[in-house]
């Protein structure tokens, strides 16, 4: 089953793109507690009922602030059915793919079982999570494209999950998030990447996720702008974990997705690593090449949120060095940073850079005509 992209006249207002876009970040929200019953066995049912869960953060550690439904979320994306922003397929169709001409949407849901110490239960979670994307969305809309959600502490539970879904045209990547028990390049995730090389399946590593730990190296931030700025710098080390621990160069067709953290930093975290690896690479002689070609060969980024110096020709030289057939648009639906499509990319870039930037890059990684 292949997404025809096409050019659409119609248009919701003056502002709202008229030419198809990809759109590689959407999340999709529960509308009820209870949702994912049908796709539980009956002991996960009783489970959750009787002692719900437990995810790694704790009262001792401190406790993340809500990046989550509705917190985080646009006030205008309630549902007029009731529920929880991005909720509901019918509301999203209206206000955000029918009129942005969204060709190709990807499901990122979060709030999962992703984090939680029983990795039974986690895995049971997300597979749960799977069958209700194809169920709910995938399967009424096929503009749009699930995440395989992995139980990600337990590696070979995660990659079982992996292989179960390979082959299903219903998702398009293995989601993962930037902040876990341990840094993504340690050996107990290997098993997800050779699972999702196999299946050829990009990895996404979206921000977020809770392994324990505070967002920063010395105890928890005082207010919420830091804990959003912090998430650029979990991925950078989720990044340099990744290149310097040979994940790379041990799965060398595998694809990553760094998913709303800015790409901005993408350069000089390149840079520094180059140069420290320079000087110390005897250390990590299984690093065979400099960590800059890794990224620039094995790594594309979400636009959300899109950097946005005051000067456009800063951001054209960062995505120079990234390459403008790296990145994939992404919009955040329904969070309340969301980035409108047409004012995402200042005047001045060519029409072959802006088709790459807004469908083509996502069409061509994600193997979609």
């Amino acid at each position: 089953m292949n997404i025809q992209f096409r050019e659409s006249s119609e248009a919701a207002s003056p502002l709202t793109a008229k030419a198809a876009i990809a759109d590689c970040d959407i999340h999709p929200a529960r509308a009820t507690r209870t949702e994912l019953y049908p796709y539980l066995a009956k002991r996960w049912q009783h489970h959750l009922e009787i002692y719900g869960v437990h995810a790694y953060q704790g009262m001792m550690e401190g406790p993340p602030y809500p990046k989550a439904q509705p917190n985080a979320s646009r006030r205008d994306a309630y549902p007029p059915e009731g529920g929880p922003q991005g909720s509901s397929l019918s509301f999203m169709q209206k206000q955000h793919l029918d009129p942005n001409n969204v060709q190709l949407g990807v499901l990122n849901p979060l709030n999962t079982g992703q984090g939680i110490r029983n990795h039974e239960l986690s895995a049971a979670l997300c597979s749960a999570i799977n069958d209700w994307q194809i169920d709910k969305w995938t399967s009424k809309d096929k503009r749009l494209r699930a995440s395989i959600v992995v139980g990600n502490e337990d590696g070979l539970s995660a990659a079982a999950e992996i292989r179960e879904r390979a082959g299903d045209k219903n998702f398009v990547q293995v989601l993962l998030l930037s902040r876990n028990v341990e840094p993504l390049g340690q050996r107990r995730y290997w098993p997800i990447y050779q699972a999702a090389e196999e299946a050829g399946l990009p990895v996404g590593v979206h921000a977020f996720g809770f392994g324990g730990n505070p967002i920063t190296p010395s105890g928890w931030p005082s207010y919420y702008i830091e804990e959003m700025v912090g998430h650029s710098q979990c991925q950078q080390s989720a990044l340099a974990s990744l290149v310097l621990e040979g994940v790379f160069e041990r799965f060398p067709k595998l694809k990553m997705v760094m998913i709303e953290a800015g790409f901005g930093w993408a350069p000089s975290l390149a840079w520094r690593l180059d140069k420290v690896w320079q000087r110390l690479r005897s250390e990590v002689p299984h690093v065979k090449r400099p960590p800059s070609e890794y990224i620039r060969e094995q790594v594309w980024w979400t636009t959300q949120p899109m950097e946005d110096p005051e000067r456009r020709e800063d951001l054209f030289d960062v995505i120079k060095w990234i390459g403008w057939d790296r990145l994939l648009f992404a919009t955040d639906y329904p969070h309340w940073d969301y980035d409108e499509p047409s004012r995402v990319l200042p005047p001045g870039v060519s029409e072959t850079n802006r088709e790459a930037f807004y469908r083509d890059n996502a069409r061509k990684l994600y193997g979609i005509n």
